[in-house]
């Protein structure tokens, strides 16, 4: 029997839900079936609407072998697995004859742990373990979040903390989760069969489908022990994260609270010399940090490398000791000493990886306001790691509405180690040993040039360093005013966030939300049911707002969101792209930008009836060099300087808004 064509099935996954098939996700998923069926790769833009997720499963589900699904947002992740892929199985049934089955998978500690829940947390301070439920305040936050915790764990079937509803803090979560290093392994744990990770990953091990997030799949490419079962086919959503999850997992830190922390968990479990010696080398490594300024160090300088030899020594005699001793007086050692294990591992990984100083890692101080100081190292780029470990033995789909950078994909392909698009074919060329990949732009249902407005201040003065722009507040209380309201503004900082909330507030008789007022949820939230209602914040609100309909029809960014000078991952990258002849500024500094106007761009238009102005109040985008690059990242809006034109557009989008 014939196989059924992927455009069969994808109408019959379309009338399942009821949706109508659009052009572009027809060429998606035939596109991606070609690749899946030639083991190939593929990088796709789908625009806002384009319904990319069955532009994917569909022929994902008719290739019939085991795919993993990896997106960025747990949204996505609840959406494929609740929604999405129940719907597409039930639908594709009838002609693919089985019913695939799915299944999602995180990392460990997203799952509630019996062993903790029932035989309590490692203490610090004392020998044994101490029961949370009993030493918090019943009428207390943490209190009444572990009491709730306790019902839920003799209820729920996953064990999955998002299954949770309301959520509790991640104070809460801590008293009853686990690392995988913490982890006493299910054969060693009294609770082992019943361990609702173990039963995840059972689930996983017998699906077709496997829904994970980024970060499991960087853990899963870096750590070498796999976490995932086997599979031909790696679709990645929201690729355009991939990177900087993969970077996030991929970078280590020391910080002095880490450090005394590990220290007081093993102190208990190992001789009195061990400990000493890591109680010294703890206390040299906080009063080096006390000192520690923020940014990059090009070079370890001498105080710090005998502080890190010195934890590094101490923590190789702590983890030798640990094998030897044993402490009849601590209740449960085995849980205890593998999460005193946990910590010192990380402090001598880490304290090691900086000594040996690779020419491919990037070590710099941060201090937070809260925190105090860190040390951090973080890999100089992850395009080798991912071209290595993600790209070999299966065929990888990745797509997003934002891939293509500038006109092309050749930006995003470099940072995932993959050559400019079509040189891997080449017999003989220098770039052959990269995987060959091919890039589609699918378009977008959406008319952006009737749809949406982009306009630029120029007439602006350029930003600089100070956060009090004047011309720059005058001309956002213009456009709100215009708009009605209706205005989600996209800041750079947090500072310049908050000081046009307070600004606007005193001009403007609206309701301006700020982030970091109230959960992120609950503010756009209030930002979606309310017309007049202003919601101004920072980077997650450039990715992660999705409102369609009149009560956002204004888009501002105050400027063109460049990554901070002084910020050493991104300097020593650009620094790094210079070196080997190519532009490290376009390369590094305006591709991050662009991925964020794009992203900040999408907000505006999220259904066919959307109207409005996106508003960039930086006039570096008319004038620079760069801009074109930057504006051809963006949705193809109509293009004006005219502020006039853009006040009037704003007005009468508001005026229709108000009869509708």
């Amino acid at each position: 029997m014939s196989k059924p064509a992927v455009t069969e099935l994808l109408q019959a996954a379309v009338d399942a839900v009821k949706g109508t098939e659009r052009p572009g996700q027809a060429a998606m998923a035939e596109a991606v079936a070609e690749a899946v069926d030639a083991g190939r790769h593929l990088l796709v833009q789908a625009g806002t609407g384009t319904g990319k997720s069955l532009g994917y499963l569909v022929p994902a589900l008719a290739h019939g072998e085991r795919v993993v699904v990896a997106t960025a947002t747990l949204a996505l992740q609840r959406q494929l697995v609740e929604r999405d892929l129940p719907r597409t199985v039930e639908a594709l049934h009838p002609q693919l004859r089985r019913r695939p089955e799915f299944a999602m998978l995180k990392g460990r500690s997203n799952y509630l742990c019996l062993h903790r829940m029932h035989e309590g947390v490692p203490q610090e301070e004392e020998d044994g373990l101490f029961d949370p439920f009993e030493s918090a305040t019943p009428t207390s936050k943490l209190g009444k979040d572990l009491l709730r915790l306790r019902d839920w764990s003799d209820e729920t079937e996953t064990g999955d903390r998002d299954d949770l509803k309301p959520g509790v803090s991640d104070r809460a979560w801590a008293q009853v989760s686990v690392s995988s290093r913490e982890c006493l392994g299910a054969s060693k744990c009294a609770y082992g069969a019943e361990c609702f990770a173990e039963a995840a990953r059972e689930r996983a091990k017998l699906a077709e489908v496997i829904v994970t997030n980024h970060a499991l799949l960087a853990i899963d490419a870096i750590e070498g022990a796999p976490v995932l079962p086997g599979h031909e086919v790696l679709i990645v959503d929201e690729a355009h994260e991939l990177v900087s999850r993969v970077t996030g997992v991929a970078t280590g830190e020391l910080t002095p609270g880490a450090v005394n922390r590990a220290m007081r968990r093993v102190a208990k479990l190992v001789d009195e010399k061990a400990a000493d010696q890591l109680q010294t080398a703890a206390e040299t490594f906080e009063r080096l940090m006390e000192l520690a300024l923020p940014g990059r160090l090009e070079t370890v300088p001498e105080d710090l490398q005998y502080a890190l030899m010195a934890l590094r020594d101490a923590g190789r005699t702590c983890l030798s000791a640990l094998g030897n001793t044993r402490d009849k007086s601590v209740q449960d050692e085995d849980a205890v000493r593998k999460q005193a294990k946990a910590s010192v591992e990380n402090v001598h990984d880490v304290a090691e990886r900086i000594l040996e100083g690779s020419e491919y890692d990037v070590i710099w101080y941060e201090r937070h306001e809260r925190y105090g100081a860190s040390l951090r190292v973080a890999p100089l780029s992850v395009s080798g790691l991912l071209r290595e470990k993600l790209f070999a033995d299966r065929s990888v789909i990745l797509t997003s509405a934002t891939l293509k950078l500038g006109g092309d994909f050749n930006g995003v392909g470099a940072s995932l180690g993959l050559a400019p698009e079509g040189l891997g074919d080449e017999e003989g060329d220098a770039a052959a040993e990269t995987p060959p990949w091919k890039g589609l732009d699918v378009g977008s249902p959406f008319d952006y040039r009737k749809q949406g407005i982009l306009y630029v201040a120029k007439h602006l003065a350029n930003p600089g360093r100070e956060p009090q722009r004047t011309d720059m507040l005058d001309e956002l209380t213009e456009l709100v005013e215009a708009a009605g309201g209706r205005t989600l503004g996209l800041f750079s900082s947090m500072r310049a966030a908050r000081t046009a909330a307070e600004e606007l507030r005193g001009r403007l008789g609206l309701p301006i939300l700020l982030q970091g007022e109230e959960t992120l949820g609950e503010l756009i939230r209030r930002f979606a049911e309310d017309a007049e209602t202003c919601l101004f914040g920072t980077l997650s609100l450039w990715q992660g707002v999705d409102v369609p309909g009149p009560n956002c029809q204004l888009v501002v960014m105050d400027r063109v969101p460049f990554p901070r000078p002084d910020d050493p991952l991104m300097s020593a990258r650009q620094k790094a792209v210079e070196e080997a002849g190519g532009n490290g500024f376009m390369a590094v500094a305006a591709t991050h930008a662009a991925l964020l106007m794009a992203q900040g761009a999408g907000r505006l238009v999220r259904a066919t009836g959307d109207r409005g102005v996106v508003a960039v109040l930086d006039p570096r985008l008319e004038r620079a060099r760069y801009g074109g690059f930057l504006r051809a990242s963006m949705p193809d809006f109509w293009y004006t300087t005219d502020r006039n034109q853009a006040r009037r557009s704003l007005a009468a989008i508001d005026e229709a808004a108000k009869r509708g």
